[in-house]
């Protein structure tokens, strides 16, 4: 397989699965180690695409709160997200600090996937049971800015699949409402995990080798591939539950968990 291939099968995946519930960093890493490891730089910058993409979507609203932050709705919706991103931030540089390293084996990965799955129908039943809650909590505002740590620690399980799911079991039950929510905390959350692990790179001259063509074309395939994923979850979150997910990370955990026990796919080391 071609590079150029290979940099643009990147670039989808990343776009595809950075905002859906179904885990981007697990799906990367599986893709790799069929199509080759790529550098932390270059994870970064097609993760950026990916940002830049839900950037442009919630634009409007973003304005909105920035134009009428005296409004007290708009405040108080506001002060949630900065306090979520805030717990995310100080919490994940204690992690960094103490040398926390994602794992680059599959099994966790597949695990992770497997179980998540199993959760996400529970949690989405048990929601079900509750009134169609729109308003954002400060229980929740903290607990979505707990679940972003969690899912940074064990990939495959998925940030937006964390953070969604987890307002929509403490009251915010409106599909539409937790998912925005949890996307706009996002938006901040990674901006800044990005820029910080790229100016690591950068300082520690993990740039050098780079082939910027490369990284230009991942970003502008991962940022369009995430704009266009995005605007359809919307629009089908709408009318339908997240099962389809649900059922989509049951099989791809349990088929890879059986190529692993099979010894038809190797656990740690890229292609």
């Amino acid at each position: 397989m071609s590079d150029l291939l290979q940099v643009i099968l990147l670039g989808l995946i990343e776009g595809i699965t950075e905002f859906l519930p179904i885990s981007s960093t697990g799906h990367l890493l599986i893709a790799e180690h069929w199509l080759g490891a790529r550098s932390d730089v270059f994870n970064v910058v097609i993760q950026a695409g990916a940002i830049l993409a839900v950037t442009l979507i919630y634009r409007a609203r973003l304005w909105e709160l920035l134009r009428n932050f005296h409004k007290p709705d708009n405040r108080d919706y506001a002060l949630k997200l900065i306090t979520a991103f805030l717990i995310t931030a100080v919490l994940g540089l204690v992690v960094t600090k103490l040398g926390f390293k994602l794992p680059e084996a599959i099994s966790p990965v597949a695990w992770a996937l497997l179980i998540g799955g199993f959760w996400m129908i529970v949690a989405e039943w048990l929601a079900a049971k509750k009134a169609d809650g729109v308003r954002i909590t400060w229980t929740v505002a903290i607990a979505v800015g707990l679940a972003q740590i969690v899912a940074a620690i064990f990939p495959g399980s998925s940030r937006s699949a964390s953070t969604i799911f987890i307002a929509m079991l403490l009251g915010t039950s409106n599909r539409a409402a937790a998912t925005e929510f949890a996307f706009l905390v996002g938006i901040p959350t990674m901006y800044a995990a990005s820029g910080y692990e790229l100016l690591k790179q950068l300082k520690q001259g993990g740039a050098g080798g780079e082939n910027w063509t490369d990284l230009s074309i991942a970003f502008v395939i991962s940022t369009i591939t995430a704009f266009i994923a995005v605007k359809w979850l919307l629009g089908y979150i709408r009318s339908h539950r997240f099962t389809a997910f649900a059922v989509y990370r049951i099989v791809l955990g349990g088929g890879l968990l059986t190529l692993l026990a099979m010894g038809l796919l190797k656990d740690v080391g890229g292609a």
